[in-house]
């Protein structure tokens, strides 16, 4: 059956591959986007999910085309890489306001309807750097780490309701944001990684597929790393 789904910052790289999977399995598909345009095939609704406002407008607008969404994917998330000794408060608070505190506004309003419905899917996308770290990545790492715990509150809280939350922690991947990088620090983070290599954007949107889908209804609270292997034990 068709479902309501909106996947946050699904323009490009992973979030767009996940729109993709989605979309391929015949699910209603929204997505935003803040800036540039945005590709076909969705409904694309323009949103900073900085701003509550815009939140709520954007949740309004996919209700009155798509319904209730049923499966929200928070992937919208920034980088302002900079050592602890030159970074500023607006480069942390800035980061984690987008890719924290973002994912809360925008998890709140699905809440409304899945709480209705008695069912739905949380999944955030977080990082591997989150749990092990990344020099220079400070900001970024913490807000990833955060969504961890806010996922695993969400899963006590709204488990009794059919309500499943879940993270997803890619590794190193082959997208627009890695590819501002340098090439000595992308074989860097390469190295890191048992499997010797990047992940593609797919892999990411398939394990987000599986823990959307009803064989994964009895997960909650968990972290599934697609990581090559950086982050395992932890």
């Amino acid at each position: 059956m068709s479902r309501s789904v909106l996947v946050t910052g699904g323009n490009r790289g992973i979030g767009l591959a996940i729109a993709h999977a989605f979309a391929e399995a015949g699910d209603k598909v929204a997505i935003t986007y803040r800036s540039g345009e945005p590709p076909e095939g969705f409904l694309a609704v323009k949103c900073d999910i900085t701003d509550t406002e815009q939140v709520d407008q954007a949740y309004k607008e996919i209700e009155e085309k798509h319904g209730p969404v049923e499966v929200l994917v928070a992937n919208a998330g920034i980088t302002r890489d900079q050592l602890l000794m030159r970074m500023s408060e607006e480069d942390f608070t800035s980061v984690l306001d987008t890719n924290l505190t973002g994912a809360f506004r925008v998890a709140k309003r699905a809440n409304r309807g899945m709480l209705r419905a008695r069912r739905g899917r949380l999944i955030f996308v977080a990082s591997a750097a989150g749990m092990v770290g990344q020099a220079g990545q400070a900001n970024y790492a913490a807000s990833k780490a955060g969504l961890i715990g806010f996922a695993r509150s969400l899963a006590r809280e709204l488990g009794s309701r059919g309500i499943t939350s879940n993270v997803i922690a890619p590794g190193t991947t082959a997208t627009d944001m890695v590819s501002a990088l340098t090439d000595e620090q992308v074989e860097a983070m390469v190295q890191h990684a048992p499997l010797k290599r990047m992940g593609r954007p797919e892999e990411i949107a398939a394990a987000v597929k599986f823990i959307a889908s009803d064989e994964a209804a009895y997960i909650t609270g968990a972290v599934i790393p697609v990581d090559g292997g950086v982050g395992m034990g932890h």
